[in-house]
């Protein structure tokens, strides 16, 4: 190949890996275009009145809704999902489901946090679950997040995931397909720092810097060893032989 073939070659490289790196640059930011309207969206659903029993219907399209739902607890179904951590601390989700007043169904409702016996595993805190007509306020969730558990999930109070549609089958209980983070204050000692709901949109920036500085260096290293690096040292040449 001849050097003006050479030079040719590493040009087409040079703007192919630019172009690549760029693009992926921009579609970083398209992605946190589409996270940004996500987090419009949930801010919306947030400013929204308040569901209640009448009009819960169970729909993907009512997540991070507010609700407000009337119902009596089943609190022999109470389930304790372990390995959830909060403020660095080891314990549990508690998780009942609430017949709900008026309808022949259920939702589960994420109660709160409480910590974990470190001298006895199976050991569970005290947790008062009062009988009787309740009202619960909070915001309503997709499922509990599963965690990496080996082998089939047991039963028992304690568990490491909840999956609704097994649940229910166990329960006997006809569930809805959303759960409730209970908000209000119960007095039963649980913990309620539920995160707010984010998107991470930021991370899409920093990845977006990141392809766009590579794309720059990537031209920066071609016009260096291509152009400027031959001249200097052209230049040098000609000075030490005059």
């Amino acid at each position: 190949m001849t050097e003006q073939g050479r030079r040719r070659w590493i040009l087409v490289a040079a703007l192919l890996g630019s172009a690549l790196t760029a693009s992926l640059g921009l579609w970083q930011l398209d992605r946190a275009a589409q996270k940004r309207a996500l987090q419009q969206a949930i801010a919306r659903q947030a400013e929204r009145p308040a569901l209640d029993n009448a009009a819960l219907r169970g729909e993907a399209g009512e997540v991070h809704r507010a609700a407000q739902l009337q119902g009596q607890w089943v609190a022999e179904r109470s389930v304790w999902l372990d390995n959830r951590p909060m403020d660095g601390r080891v314990g549990f989700i508690v998780v009942t489901p609430l017949r709900l007043s008026g309808r022949s169904d259920a939702i589960l409702v994420q109660r709160g946090w409480a910590p974990r016996n470190a001298a006895d595993r199976s050991a569970l805190p005290p947790l008062s679950t009062p009988p009787g007509e309740q009202r619960i306020a909070g915001r309503l969730a997709a499922a509990p997040s599963r965690l990496f558990e080996l082998g089939a999930g047991q039963g028992g109070p304690i568990r490491q995931n909840l999956d609704l549609a097994a649940f229910g089958s166990e329960t006997g209980l006809r569930l809805v397909p959303l759960v409730l983070l209970q908000t209000d204050t119960a007095g039963d000692g649980l913990r309620r720092d539920w995160p707010a709901p984010t998107v991470d949109i930021h991370k899409h920036y920093g990845y977006a810097v990141q392809w766009f500085a590579l794309a720059a260096l990537i031209l920066g290293l071609y016009v260096w060893f291509q152009h400027l690096l031959p001249r200097r040292r052209a230049r040098r040449t000609v000075h030490d032989r005059s």
